[in-house]
This record gives structure tokens, sequence and C-alpha cells, in this order.
């Protein structure tokens, strides 16, 4: 195993991926793993790489994303500590499927594919463990798209600031967690929508000042994400 301190392996230990993992297992994995920094802006892996390996974010931000055919950055997924990424492509055994980027400075734990395929045959529970992660991301890329097809910019955005906030009422200051243009690319927006989008929600009480937003009233910040999203829906065309 590798000399994990303990914060890192309570990090591990608690990711989606190895919570249900029993202790004996993911030391087993732990054993052929390495840890590696990236500075901001660095490339982790890029789309067509063999998958040789899947990642945990110990530190920092890391993006996934694919280029569109007009050479336009699609934003798939933003991981932070305590992560798991590209554990799909890495358990199928073939190339990754997008690129990959240090959003900050960052410590990643690096899993190689080969071992993580051997030790499923002796650790069963490693291989629900991967299926359920996948289907974990599945899930979410789902709802990427019905946020992109069903809800409004401004709804968008205010779901997105819901998310980060620790408390379930009242008064909140969040700090932005990377720049405003990943932010726009995460949500499906251009970056002159998300400032509309921001400027649309001044009305519901949140205040933008650099890199952090002030929000008066978390619940009421939700209330209006459900009362955008019924307004979308009402109005949506209706299939034949």
């Amino acid at each position: 195993m590798i000399n994990l301190d303990e914060t890192d392996f309570e990090v591990t230990r608690n990711t989606a991926l190895f919570s249900s993992v029993s202790e004996e297992s993911l030391k087993d994995l732990l054993a052929d793993a390495s840890v590696r920094s990236w500075d901001r802006g660095e490339t982790i892996f890029l789309q067509g790489d063999p998958a040789s390996a899947f990642f945990i974010v110990l530190d920092g931000w890391i993006k996934v994303y694919r280029m569109t055919p007009g050479g336009e950055e699609a934003v798939l997924g933003v991981f932070t500590k305590g992560q798991a990424f590209a554990e799909a492509a890495a358990f199928t055994g073939k190339s990754f499927p997008a690129s990959s980027e240090a959003v900050t400075d960052c410590r990643v734990l690096i899993f190689r594919a080969n071992s993580l395929r051997t030790r499923i045959y002796d650790s069963p529970d490693i291989g629900m463990a991967m299926l359920a992660s996948v289907s974990q991301h599945l899930h979410e890329l789902v709802q990427q798209v019905e946020a992109l097809k069903a809800h409004t910019g401004a709804q968008r955005v205010a779901e997105f600031l819901v998310s980060l906030c620790q408390v379930e009422k009242g008064d909140c200051t969040i700090h932005l967690p990377y720049d405003k243009a990943l932010i726009a690319g995460r949500l499906g927006m251009k970056p002159e929508s998300l400032s509309r989008a921001f400027v649309r929600l001044r009305d519901e009480g949140v205040r933008i000042n650099q890199n952090t937003a002030e929000i008066n009233d978390v619940a009421s910040l939700r209330d209006f994400v459900d009362q955008e999203r019924a307004l979308v829906m009402r109005h949506a065309p209706h299939p034949n």
C-alpha cells in the first residue's frame, strides 16, 4: 500500500466509489496506486489516449471535456476533493472518450487500470462498486441533458449556486470554486449568457462580487429554481 496520510486515506475511503468496498479490497487496490500533482492548466490525459488509469482528486479541481467539431470546449464534468473520474474508461480498458485538465493546482490519486481488472476477479465488491459509480455518472449526465433542454439559464445558475451552499435556509456567502468561463461551460452556456443570468438573479437576492456569491435566502432561491422549472416545462412543446 502506498504511503497515504490519514487525511488522504479517509478522503479515498469515503468516496462514493469506495464507500461500500471492504477495507481489505481497498488496500489491495492502493498497493498499486500512486499520487501525483499537476499545476493549473496542465493536461492529465487527452481524448483518445489509452485508458490506463482512473483517478480520485485529493486536492484541487479537475475538468473533463470534449472539443466540439466547431472547436469549442464542452465541459462534461468538474471534479474536486473526494470525487472519482475516468473509472468507466478504465473499467472497459479502451481509450479515454474525453480529455482532462487541472483547473487549479491539484493532487490526484492514480489507480492503474490493469491492476483494477485483476483485483476485480479476486474482490467482486470492487466490480460492483465500479458499476455503481458508472451508473451514478450516467445519471448525472442525464440530469445535465435535462438541464440543458428544460431549464432556463437563470435556473441553471441558481441550481449551481444552491448546490454549493452549506445551509438549507437563511443567508449564505459562497466562494465560486473556479472561474466564470468554466462555470459557463459547465452549465452549457456562453459567458455572456452567464452574465445575463447573474443580472436576472439579482431580483432573487443574489449578488456576485468577483469570486464570491452572496445569497440572501437559500430556501427562497431553491423555490425560484422549482418555479422556473415548472414554467419551462409548462411552455415546452408536447411530443405528438
